[in-house]
């Protein structure tokens, strides 16, 4: 019932951002030097497909499901290399965080919500204070993909690979259905990903 309930809250509200706000919790000096690093390593962008098929297949897939969310053919590719970039530096699926992203921010680079969470993943600014630099910016593509990302990887590690429950910290809901059911809903009834080259050896 509550995942039937989530599915139509996506149809009805589509670009609605559902953020919430991470909450600040107290971190260890190993945790706080990990994170650290993760979010302010400025390595040139390599690619993060296995080969240029891989990336084409995919861009090509992702790009024709995101082209009425962001209209501009470069600014979308540049944004799906990214996503794909930062999810998988952080072990994620890209999938998993395009998914997110829709139920977060709605795909909006300039969401701000109630409680003052930034950008397409809708990061709170304590983070920058916490583990960051002064001058990162959470509007910028690739920074706050790369503090979404890290930061549900670690919520992630705190929860032992439980999805539902970092999904709830993500959001600021630990406990409650809502916002991991949208999350799903989202990620599998909009961007469940099977390759061509993996389909044709089937």
């Amino acid at each position: 019932m509550r995942r039937a309930i989530a599915l139509a809250l996506l149809v009805l509200a589509p670009a609605m951002a559902y953020a919430g706000a991470q909450k600040y919790e107290p971190l260890s000096a190993s945790v706080h030097g990990a994170l650290s690093r993760a979010v302010s390593d400025r390595a040139p962008q390599n690619s993060s497909f296995q080969d240029s098929a891989v990336a084409i297949d995919w861009l090509t897939e992702m790009s024709a499901r995101l082209t009425k969310r962001i209209p501009d053919r470069e600014s979308r590719l540049d944004f799906l290399r990214s996503v794909h970039y930062e999810a998988t530096r952080a072990g994620l699926d890209p999938q998993l965080v395009l998914g997110l992203i829709q139920v977060e921010s709605g795909f909006k680079k300039y969401a701000v919500s109630t409680a003052g969470a930034r950008g397409f993943m809708q990061v709170m600014p304590f983070w920058v204070k916490l583990v960051g630099r002064s001058d990162d910016n959470l509007f910028h593509l690739r920074t706050n993909l790369r503090y979404g990302c890290t930061i549900l990887r670690h919520y992630l590690d705190i929860e032992r690979g439980d999805l539902y429950r970092a999904l709830g910290r993500y959001n600021g809901s630990l406990g409650q259905a809502a916002y991991p059911n949208m999350v799903r809903a989202a990620w599998d009834k909009q961007w469940t990903y099977n390759s061509r080259s993996a389909l044709a050896l089937r």
